[in-house]
């Protein structure tokens, strides 16, 4: 896959650190790869990349789908701790909002998961819309081992997700998860044989695709806020974006299309 070239001059898109972008012009599909084999660890630098990256990514209309994988058989063991120790705290405590990104990015964010998915690369991929995850995958968040707690969203993500009983399990014991029981624990969408994760990725993403990006959007921020309220207040976020949805061209097209029996060719507006 070609590499992706940045029109922003951000200087944090310059030497990107431990990772690649790739992108698909013809499957608009952006890949952002992990590249620091064998393990994968996150720099402090990478982080607020990572921010960079997704929000230059969400700004490129060329950009269907943003798939987040990694080199090797390890998606992440974690963050570099001697980088974490030299950070200041202004700085650390900043950290889950760059995590956030994918979360924040307005397009479906795919992670595509092997082997270690531990610390921050656990974190990351919770921000993800789907994870995708080999029978290979292993899931923890071990800052207990160091006498910590995770710092970039990845315990309240899981709270929201599994529950309180199965997170305390988790992180307060610092416990590795296999791929199939989180996906039964409904914190992974898919669990594939390892051989079969690329084409599973694959097929999402161009399912994706398929649909409005304008509805894909809507229903993205839909979600991620009516987690945070009530059943009621939800369900107000929810009728407003439809109500405003009612007037686009991508509705209007998919009507017709309905109609017409044929498959619908949307604009995102």
């Amino acid at each position: 896959m070609p590499a992706y070239e940045f029109t922003d001059d951000s200087p944090l898109l310059r030497e990107p650190d431990g990772f690649r972008v790739e992108f698909d012009a013809a499957r608009e599909r952006a890949d952002i790869v992990l590249d620091r084999p064998p393990l994968n660890i996150v720099s402090m630098r990478q982080r607020d990349q990572f921010r960079a990256v997704f929000e230059a990514l969400d700004r490129d209309d060329r950009v269907r789908v943003i798939v987040l994988r990694a080199e090797g058989e390890n998606f992440s063991s974690g963050g570099n701790i001697a980088g974490f120790m030299e950070a200041s705290p202004e700085h650390v405590s900043e950290l889950a909002v760059n995590i956030a990104a994918p979360e924040r990015c307005r397009k479906p964010v795919i992670a595509q998961i092997r082997g270690y998915c531990f610390g921050v690369g656990f974190e990351l991929s919770l921000a993800c819309d789907f994870r995708i995850a080999s029978e290979t995958a292993f899931f923890a968040l071990p800052e207990m081992r160091i006498g910590m707690i995770p710092g970039s969203g990845g315990s309240a993500r899981l709270l929201h997700m599994i529950g309180i009983a199965r997170t305390k399990d988790m992180v307060m014991r610092a416990r590795r998860v296999p791929g199939r029981q989180a996906a039964e624990w409904g914190f992974v969408t898919e669990c594939v044989a390892d051989a079969d994760l690329e084409k599973t990725v694959a097929a999402l993403a161009d399912e994706l695709r398929g649909f409005s990006p304008l509805a894909q959007r809507t229903i993205k921020t839909v979600l991620n806020r009516g987690q945070h309220t009530s059943v009621q207040g939800a369900i107000e976020i929810e009728g407003q974006a439809y109500g405003r949805l009612r007037t686009s061209e991508d509705f209007r097209e998919g009507v017709a299309s309905f109609h017409e029996k044929r498959k619908p060719s949307f604009v995102g507006r």
